[in-house]
């Protein structure tokens, strides 16, 4: 046994241990989306996986341990996910790219609910949880700003443009947007709000070509 860089306990363990734990995990995700963090207990996961509470504790040393694992996990892999979809991507492109994962995302599963939901409950209530969300929230945003800078650089955005301002609207506006169709899924329409707000953004930012006639002068 020992403890990860997140401060949860990990062991050291065969491959079924990795897959029982992988398991716990994703039937925690799933009930912290639905319950939250006080809603949920070790005995409503152990039920939900079909294992002991023994088994937990093997793993987790109580309830926030795992809370945090997941929690960890959960953000690593929305992390993987924009990366490697922005991996040979134009600038302009990679931006709208990412619109769309979160939209994937949010209608494919409870896991994305998930981070709001703690990210809401966590803010006064567990400091490790909201030392995560918050700095995978700068992370993202300085991912969009380096975005920014090399389309700058590239000559596919406009000099002028502030990247780091960009960077946060664009946060806001997707994370802004999660929420209402958590709350309001069957009126809120999630994709047309987010190709109303992407389309002026990125006319706004990628450079106009030179006109025909002008480049004749």
């Amino acid at each position: 046994m020992e403890t990860g860089s997140n401060g949860s306990v990990t062991h050291r363990g065969n491959a079924k241990g990795d897959r029982s734990r992988q398991e716990i995990t994703r039937i925690a995700i799933d009930c912290f989306a639905k319950y939250g963090f006080q809603g949920t207990s070790v005995d409503r996961i152990a039920r939900m996986a079909g294992v002991t509470k023994g088994a937990i504790y093997y793993h987790f040393r109580d309830k926030e341990d795992l809370l945090i694992a997941t929690v960890a996990d959960r953000i690593s892999a929305f992390e993987t996910v924009v990366q490697h979809a922005c991996e040979d991507l134009a600038p302009d492109r990679a931006l709208a790219r990412i619109a769309e994962i979160n939209i994937e995302q949010a209608r494919s599963n409870d896991q994305a609910r998930f981070v709001i939901t703690l990210m809401v409950e966590a803010i006064d209530t567990n400091a490790g949880v909201s030392a995560q969300l918050r700095d995978m929230m700068r992370r993202f945003r300085g991912f969009i700003r380096d975005m920014i800078t090399e389309g700058q650089r590239l000559g596919v955005f406009v000099p002028e443009a502030d990247a780091q301002a960009v960077a946060s609207t664009y946060t806001s506006t997707i994370l802004g947007a999660q929420i209402q169709f958590y709350q309001d899924p069957e009126r809120f329409r999630f994709d047309e709000a987010i190709t109303a707000w992407l389309s002026p953004l990125l006319s706004s930012l990628v450079v106009e070509p030179p006109r025909a006639d002008a480049s004749r002068n």
